[in-house]
């Protein structure tokens, strides 16, 4: 099955490749190249198409109730325009899905899902509310998503925008109702690039018209539209997981350092039983950040290892700045201990990075560790995530 969003025939006509992904939505993977989509994003202002991700109108006067049982998380503090972010767990403390929580009003929530389990996340939630006063509609169909990122975001935007003195006291994490020339959009603060940024809710058939005005408007801010590729490398840099690669079912908010967002202090959550039982007996496995000394991405699936030698001789560097330079041949243990959940070059930190669960006995920060790539041990060193802007002081901008 194949399915497209309201701007296909834009990235079709522009980009370089469109590629299935999540929710098998058809995704433009880039239009100029990874690394100038990547960079331009950081440095002025970056637009994508995020219409895959799901939409759940939640009303009635048992929603709120609803969502404090679904969501880990606390929802009975939110005030109308916050978001809140949260997992929504099974019975067996895994993840069915990460959720980002609109409030309205105490009997009027949006809740927006991962593009891959949208619809399994829809069933969820609508076979939860058959116990509560609470009503349940996927109005994805007719939402489109344009998200404008990078430093000069919140300036491009007050430039377009009706309500430009409120966009700029704008918190992170909170929204309001704009008007981009004839359409209204509901705008939040928020992004998936680490990133000052905005994701703009938009009629699916007013999207066309909006998307052509962004484009040329966002010209004299360096605005450039991003595919796929930069996405990853840009969540990549940032540590933030993506469903249906990082996070799965198999898996709980504690594998993923999610856990902050748990609040046990909540008596009554799905899946809080056995996420009690999770934190009382450990895990022995953990998503983290790698720093890969290679001149070439790992694979998803790719095996890591505990390093059982550090060879006394040397390789040297084939290609790249490097060519010539020695490297350490590392020789790996027999079984493995992890595996590559995605890899990539962060273009902003000129290190090729990947993240991978591993066993907690070696998922310390600079445990020294290889991964086989293309049939070769390299070199890799867990490292602490975020690998760009540790501080999220961009986010703050």
């Amino acid at each position: 099955m194949e399915r497209r969003s309201p701007l296909y025939d834009y990235h079709f006509r522009t980009s370089a490749q469109m590629i299935k992904g999540g929710g098998d939505f058809m995704f433009p993977a880039q239009y100029t190249s990874a690394a100038e989509e990547h960079l331009n994003t950081r440095a002025n202002v970056g637009l994508q198409d995020l219409s895959s991700m799901g939409e759940v109108d939640l009303k009635g006067p048992g929603a709120e109730r609803l969502l404090h049982r679904l969501l880990v998380n606390e929802m009975r503090d939110l005030v109308p325009g916050q978001m809140r972010y949260s997992t929504l767990c099974n019975e067996q403390g895994g993840v069915v899905d990460d959720i980002t929580v609109y409030k309205f009003s105490d009997e009027h929530f949006m809740l927006i899902t991962s593009s891959g389990p949208r619809k399994k996340t829809v069933r969820w939630i609508a076979e939860q509310a058959e116990r509560h006063p609470a009503y349940v509609t996927d109005i994805t169909a007719a939402v489109a998503l344009p998200v404008v990122q990078g430093p000069k975001s919140r300036d491009f935007l007050k430039s377009v925008v009706k309500e430009a003195d409120e966009l700029a006291k704008l918190k992170y994490f909170r929204f309001m109702r704009a008007t981009l020339g004839e359409t209204e959009v509901i705008l939040s603060r928020s992004g998936y690039t680490g990133e000052l940024g905005y994701e703009l809710y938009t009629p699916a058939e007013e999207a066309g018209p909006l998307w052509e005005y962004l484009l040329k408007a966002g010209r004299d801010f360096g605005l450039l539209p991003y595919g796929v590729i930069a996405m990853q490398t840009l969540r990549l840099e940032k540590g933030y997981p993506l469903y249906g690669v990082d996070i799965t079912e198999d898996y709980t908010p504690f594998h993923l350092g999610l856990d902050k967002w748990i609040k046990f202090e909540k008596r009554d959550f799905i899946g809080r039983d056995a996420l009690l039982r999770t934190l009382e007996r450990g895990i022995t496995e953990r998503w983290v950040g790698l720093v890969l000394d290679s001149e070439v991405p790992a694979k998803a699936g790719d095996k890591v290892y505990s390093v059982q030698d550090i060879a006394v001789f040397k390789d040297y560097k084939e290609s790249g700045p490097a060519a010539g330079e020695p490297e350490d041949a590392v020789t790996p243990g027999m079984m493995p201990i992890g595996r590559i959940t995605y890899s990539n070059k962060g273009y902003s930190v000129n290190k090729m990075l990947a993240v991978a669960y591993v066993q907690t006995t070696h998922a310390w920060p600079g445990s020294r560790l290889a991964v086989m790539i293309n049939g070769r041990p390299r070199p890799a060193t867990v490292t602490p995530m975020p690998f760009f802007d540790p501080d999220n002081a961009r986010l703050r901008a």
